[in-house]
């Protein structure tokens, strides 16, 4: 079976890094192959920023962009008009959403499945914050284990605990079980 995924938020929120967790996560989970690939465009923090994530249970050997994903997680409302979401998507296409917000709220989005997290405010009570700013990433990918069922939250952990120690460990951790726990699809 084969997944692509693509994430759309801001410099500064960890999209890129969340990318790499959910693939390395994917390889620890038995799939055989897995890539990850940020686009930028100009650097800088709070720019809009995307990535992708392919996850197959055999090798993958497409290196080019994912246009149409079967995925797709905003880290930001905002970047719902940017990116234009009304219409990139395939029909059918589930829409993760960092939104307070329940999913009958995006009647604009009906073309598409829609599941929300609040992982601002997760990540506010958890303080997962970094230079002042929320850090969504990790809440996101607790959403993504709930919402997608193809990579399992003990995957996920097993990677958060290889990239992080003790403190940002605990607080990363704490952000993706609470987020797989409020999830709303």
């Amino acid at each position: 079976m084969a997944y692509n995924i693509t994430w759309y938020g801001r410099g500064g929120q960890g999209l890129v890094i969340a990318a790499q967790i959910l693939a390395e996560a994917s390889f620890v989970e038995g799939f055989k192959g897995v890539t990850s690939a940020p686009q930028f465009g100009p650097e800088r923090r709070g720019a809009p920023l995307t990535a992708s994530t392919r996850i197959d249970s055999k090798k993958i050997r497409t290196v080019s962009q994912i246009v149409e994903p079967d995925f797709a997680i905003f880290l930001d409302t905002s970047l719902l008009t940017v990116f234009n979401a009304k219409k990139i998507f395939k029909k059918g296409t589930t829409l993760l959403i960092n939104s307070s917000r329940n999913p009958k709220d995006f009647a604009e989005l009906k073309a598409y499945k829609v599941a929300v997290c609040d992982a601002n405010n997760i990540a506010k009570n958890v303080n997962l914050v970094k230079d002042g700013k929320l850090i969504t990433n990790s809440p996101m990918l607790g959403a993504f284990a709930k919402v997608s069922g193809v990579i399992s939250l003990n995957s996920l952990k097993k990677v958060l605990a290889s990239r992080f120690k003790d403190a940002p460990y605990k607080t990363n951790l704490m952000a993706l079980e609470s987020a797989y726990e409020k999830t709303i699809i």
